[in-house]
């Protein structure tokens, strides 16, 4: 209507006004065969007649279903139900969380796997532990004096300046691999005498073990 403007549809005459109860249900006309209680089809067809006394029953006719079962089956038992709320509502009392199920499972009242496995990795970590305890007891600690601590640092310093003159010896151009590598070693070899370097120079007082003690020895 916002576009195409309102719709436009053909007015009832004034005559064809409406009338009180014309769109209440209706009931279909009676006609005459209605009438008639001979003419439904529940009369039409005609029904046997009623046996005689001296007749006999028929006997042996095979049926679908087999009543000697039925006599001899347990009946079933009607499923618990609970309702819950004043409307009639109700569902199965199994789901309901009012029945103990869970407690007739083969694994109820067992430690589940996950933990089983947590506690086996908490008591490996712990022996772990307890067996770099001992070993650090048995390594004797000892504190790197201030002149032991000044020439090896005076080493590493000299170390470094015998690899920055080689490298400042290397040509500008390189055109074998070999030169190519050999520069490579020894900007590796620079950077981690830097690091040393760093780490002595930033730290005054250093713990060694006596492994690390006579290796600084050999070196020196």
């Amino acid at each position: 209507m916002r576009t195409m403007g309102p719709a436009k549809v053909d007015l009832p005459p004034p005559d064809k006004y409406l009338k009180k109860h014309s769109k209440e249900p209706k009931l279909p006309e009676k006609t005459d065969s209605s009438k008639d209680p001979r003419s439904t089809h529940f009369c039409s067809v005609r029904k046997p007649a009623v046996p005689a006394r001296t007749e006999r029953p028929l006997m042996g006719i095979p049926s679908k279903k087999d009543f000697r079962e039925t006599t001899v089956a347990v009946p079933k038992k009607p499923q618990p139900i609970q309702v819950d709320s004043s409307h009639g509502h109700r569902e199965r009392l199994e789901n309901s969380g009012l029945v103990p199920k869970y407690i007739m499972k083969n694994d109820y009242g067992k430690t589940p796997v996950y933990l089983q496995k947590r506690k086996e990795a908490e008591q490996t970590a712990q022996e772990h532990d307890r067996l770099v305890k001992e070993e650090g007891q048995h390594r004797a600690i000892q504190r790197l004096p201030d002149e032991e601590r000044q020439r090896v640092l005076e080493a590493l310093k000299k170390e470094w300046d015998t690899y920055m003159q080689m490298y400042q010896k290397i040509p500008f151009l390189m055109e074998t691999p070999s030169q190519k590598a050999h520069k490579i070693e020894l900007e590796k070899r620079m950077d981690e005498l830097e690091k040393k370097i760093s780490l002595i120079e930033r730290f005054k007082t250093i713990y060694i073990t006596n492994d690390e003690i006579s290796h600084c020895g050999d070196h020196l």
